[in-house]
């Protein structure tokens, strides 16, 4: 490998919200926040989504509702059956 080309490969943590685990692996990611385990001192990731928590991984239906589209939606569909 050709030197000072490639980005530094460092232990990186990524910390999934929702469920509070944990995945430490290697990753070329930036991140300022950094914290140490078991003496290794890893970057920390913040998702919001992981394999961990997303619904096609875990079997779980879960409804976002972002700005109120499901509500609309609904109210849409109610209207016609009148």
């Amino acid at each position: 490998m050709k030197k000072d080309i490639h980005p530094d490969y460092t232990p990186t943590c990524f910390v999934d919200v929702s469920t509070g685990n944990r995945f430490m692996t290697h990753s070329t990611v930036k991140a300022d926040r950094r914290e140490d385990i078991d003496g290794v001192e890893y970057k920390m990731i913040i998702c919001d989504i992981t394999s961990d928590s997303h619904p096609v991984f875990t079997g779980e239906k879960r409804f976002v509702d972002t700005a109120g589209r499901v509500e609309k939606f609904q109210n849409k569909f109610r209207r016609g059956r009148r």
